[in-house]
């Protein structure tokens, strides 16, 4: 720019976009730093996560998931275009060129600096009906609001959740919850894939237990569609039909980057953006990307990986503002953490699963115990399961899984900081963990855990 001042243009105004450009306007006024932030859909830095519990009704309302609206964020000096889609990338000429899906209307937008954060899409087999009215994606807000709309509507209460990992099984309750018969359809062993199938069985048992019904190794073939066009019915490959009212997919999402890819930026074997360190696309000096869009270095594994989560994407957009605006940080990589519920139980996963290790070249040891979330005598005291992989010899520690009722989930932070920090499982049964019967019993069961795994090291030998 002719007066020294720099241009940032954001694609995408969610988590890491908008954290971005909030970061970078920090750091940057905007008499040295223009900010144009280009969003799709009408809302801006909002909790995706948020949405099964909006649907199930235990959020009151769309607006108490939005951290920060379009108008507060124009308020700080940032150009923020809603309902404006960006068609294409020049990377040779520093623009890109964008859509007012209102008005039709196309133009160029000239920059300095890129930051891509355009997040990932549901994945949408191609199937016959797919696109059928009643047939939703859980992904933005907009598609909790289009679903939220459709559910008032519609007088039939069957609903079918095709996928069960996290947002299969999170929906499935919110439909419960507003008082849907709920069927659950996966391909897997069990639901959650997220864990190994001995753990996802426990996952199974509960939903069954709490009315949702779930059907393992169902390969969905057509969503059938009545005479106006809308979903009816979910058929599968083995001819089983399961009537619908409303058809939600939980089959998990994948990295939107066409944009990327057609302009020839690096992407992985998972379709992500590669980058580096400091969240900068790898071989592009002056373009960065974050959030759901790119892949991240798996700490425990040693490998990229797709991992769509909220708390990566807004300190993807930390790090990408604070460069941006010509500070420094970087974001190391992650260990795979995550918590979910279903209804009263609990979740959670971090490190590596099974086929994770031996994907990797892995040799490996496992131990399962059973405990209690406080002292068992203690009233309320509620069952839990506590899964633990560590690497055979080393002992170092590889993963850890958890299911079981409240109080449990939360737990596996304990192991995220230790997979973090490189621990063997010896080592984690020393650590000074907080103890008084209403929290745990006196072994915690994280260490019960590490215990027993240290044990199966040293009958391994080598």
């Amino acid at each position: 720019m002719g007066n020294g001042r720099q241009r940032l243009v954001v694609v995408g105004g969610d988590a890491a976009g908008m954290a971005a450009a909030s970061q970078a306007r920090r750091l940057k006024s905007p008499a040295e730093l223009e900010i144009t932030a280009f969003e799709r859909g009408h809302f801006t830095s909002y909790s995706a996560c948020g949405i099964p519990y909006w649907v199930g009704g235990l959020v009151g309302g769309r607006d108490e998931l939005i951290a920060r609206t379009p108008e507060e964020h124009r308020a700080r000096d940032i150009d923020l275009r809603t309902r404006t889609e960006v068609l294409e990338l020049d990377l040779a000429g520093q623009r890109v060129r964008a859509r007012d899906l209102e008005s039709g209307a196309e133009y160029w937008t000239e920059y300095d600096k890129l930051v891509l954060a355009t997040g990932a899409r549901p994945v949408r087999p191609r199937l016959p009906g797919i696109g059928a009215h009643g047939v939703h994606g859980v992904q933005t807000l907009d598609d909790g609001q289009r679903l939220m709309a459709d559910l008032e509507r519609t007088a039939g209460r069957r609903a079918v959740v095709v996928g069960a990992g996290y947002i299969g099984v999170e929906m499935a309750e919110a439909l419960v919850g507003r008082g849907f018969e709920v069927t659950v359809l996966h391909r897997g062993e069990q639901p959650m894939s997220t864990l190994d199938p001995d753990m996802g069985g426990l996952v199974h048992s509960a939903m069954n237990g709490m009315g949702i019904r779930t059907v393992a190794g169902a390969e969905v073939a057509k969503i059938l569609t009545d005479e106006e066009g809308r979903a009816r019915a979910v058929a599968t490959a083995s001819g089983e039909e399961y009537p619908a009212d409303v058809v939600v997919l939980g089959i998990g999402v994948e990295p939107r980057t066409a944009l990327a890819r057609a302009a020839g930026l690096p992407l992985g074997e998972s379709g992500g953006l590669l980058t580096d360190l400091s969240m900068r696309v790898r071989g592009h000096e002056n373009i960065w990307a974050g959030g759901d869009c790119v892949e991240v270095l798996d700490l425990v594994a040693g490998r990229m990986r797709h991992i769509a989560l909220g708390t990566h994407a807004n300190k993807h957009g930390q790090v990408i503002g604070s460069n941006v605006g010509d500070g420094y940080a970087t974001f190391p990589g992650v260990v795979g953490t995550a918590v979910s519920k279903v209804c009263d139980l609990e979740i959670a996963r971090t490190g590596l699963r099974e086929r994770d290790a031996l994907a990797v070249g892995l040799r490996f040891v496992t131990a399962t115990i059973r405990s209690t979330n406080t002292a068992g005598y203690y009233p309320g005291a509620v069952e839990m399961t506590v899964k633990m992989l560590a690497e055979r010899r080393t002992g170092r520690l590889l993963g850890v899984q958890i299911v079981g009722g409240p109080g449990s989930a939360k737990r596996v932070d304990v192991a995220a900081v230790a997979l973090t920090a490189g621990m063997t499982v010896e080592q984690v049964v020393s650590l000074d963990l907080g103890y008084a019967p209403p929290f745990s019993p006196v072994w915690d069961p994280v260490l019960v855990a590490a215990r027993k795994a240290v044990t199966a090291v040293r009958a391994a030998g080598v």
